[in-house]
């Protein structure tokens, strides 16, 4: 079995129930942070300011530490993130009813957030075996789908036991000792990013045009997942007697889907390169999403919820390795946390557009969730070639030239 031998390898336990335990506050944050301030009585428009500092100051913060780690290793970059996101969580807790200290201590933990996914991803290699890659970036994909199914109900389980500040804190202590478990494994200690390629400048890894337009199509998977959340809560509404557990039904069928999904395709040995499974991964998550649009009766509609959510962790796998491959010398870290914030702000537009559409129709909130993948692949599959890595394209050239 691919994943017992996987789990079996030197560190990789260690490392990913670190990054889990460690990246549980991402999925915890923006419910928390809205039930901590609305329990102190704070209005809704500005819990959505402090929630969008938080996603505002994450997307800014994760390329900048990314960089950081590139240049100065993962150890210190992680546990100082680690200290400094939770004293903006600590901020949140002491004075939630306080305007400027909720949205600045959102900011904070936002902006310091610990860049456990790239870290992550950026030891792999350093890991595990070449040809367990592609099972380690799956499982990998798997496990993001755990955490945002987790992190809600942990916040909903300490704020009901306690209360949403005891939730807070919680955060603050679970970003600390992931940080802490993923710093002291030898491989965190020991890694080193490759000499910085020559004329990587201020663009970094975004000096790869390849890399660039990846990031642009993964960013239309991210509109898709945030415009069907606004689709599944909408529709759930509409349906209030006929679908038991509303709108989290739903989402729980696609994330287990998902989870199912990249088991699935980290226990296939692929032969196509991972440029070519990246943009048909794409078309296919477009075409898993395209039976939404009909808006069937909430058996069936549980059931496009589950085909809907099979391809996402499988085309995010095959997008982290090639994000590797694509990335200029000493650049990785940083180009995996471009991913994350390209990603992440896909979702918040998909979010605020199919927000913006629901009062008119559900079905034009479904072609919106649609739309955003369908035109990501689109674009994965025009721009193939500068998919290619450079090294795969030179040792391809004298074979097209025979």
């Amino acid at each position: 079995m691919g994943y017992l031998a996987l789990l079996r390898a030197p560190h990789v336990t260690r490392l990913l129930l670190g990054t889990l335990l460690g990246r549980l506050p991402a999925g915890m944050t923006a419910l928390v942070i809205a039930l901590a301030l609305r329990e102190a009585g704070t209005a809704y428009s500005r819990i959505g300011l402090a929630t969008a500092a938080y996603a505002i100051a994450a997307a800014v913060g994760g390329p900048v530490l990314g960089r950081i780690v590139d240049r100065t290793g993962q150890p210190k970059v992680l546990l100082c993130s680690a200290l400094v996101a939770g004293l903006g969580y600590a901020l949140l807790a002491l004075a939630p009813g306080n305007t400027l200290a909720a949205i600045g201590g959102a900011a904070i933990a936002g902006l310091a957030m610990p860049p456990l996914e790239p870290c992550l991803r950026a030891l792999w290699p350093d890991v595990v075996k070449a040809e367990q890659l592609d099972t380690a970036y799956a499982f990998d994909s798997a496990s993001q789908q755990i955490l945002y199914v987790a992190g809600p109900l942990a916040v909903a389980g300490i704020a009901g036991a306690v209360s949403p500040t005891a939730a807070l804190w919680t955060a603050a202590g679970l970003g600390f000792l992931g940080a802490l478990v993923v710093a002291t494994a030898a491989p965190a200690r020991r890694w080193q990013a490759p000499a910085r390629e020559h004329g990587a400048g201020l663009l970094g890894p975004l000096r790869s045009p390849g890399l660039v337009l990846l990031l642009i199509g993964l960013a239309g998977a991210g509109w898709t997942v945030g415009a069907q959340n606004v689709l599944f809560i909408a529709y759930a509404e509409q349906h209030p007697h006929q679908l038991p557990g509303g709108a989290g039904l739903l989402l729980a069928t696609a994330a287990l889907a998902g989870l199912l999904g990249a088991l699935g395709y980290g226990a296939i040995r692929w032969r196509s390169s991972t440029a070519t499974r990246t943009w048909a991964l794409g078309l296919l998550m477009a075409a898993c999403y395209l039976p939404l649009v009909a808006l069937p009766g909430p058996v069936l509609m549980v059931g496009f919820a589950f085909l809907s959510g099979l391809a996402l962790a499988p085309l995010l796998a095959a997008a982290f390795v090639l994000v590797a491959e694509l990335a200029p010398s000493g650049t990785v870290t940083e180009a995996f946390a471009w991913l994350v914030t390209l990603f992440a702000t896909g979702n918040a537009l998909g979010y605020a557009v199919s927000g913006s559409l629901v009062a008119s129709s559900l079905t034009a909130v479904a072609s919106c969730s649609v739309g955003g993948v369908a035109l990501g692949g689109l674009l994965l599959f025009a721009a193939r070639r500068r998919l290619v890595p450079p090294v795969a394209a030179r040792i391809a050239a004298p074979l097209v030239a025979v």
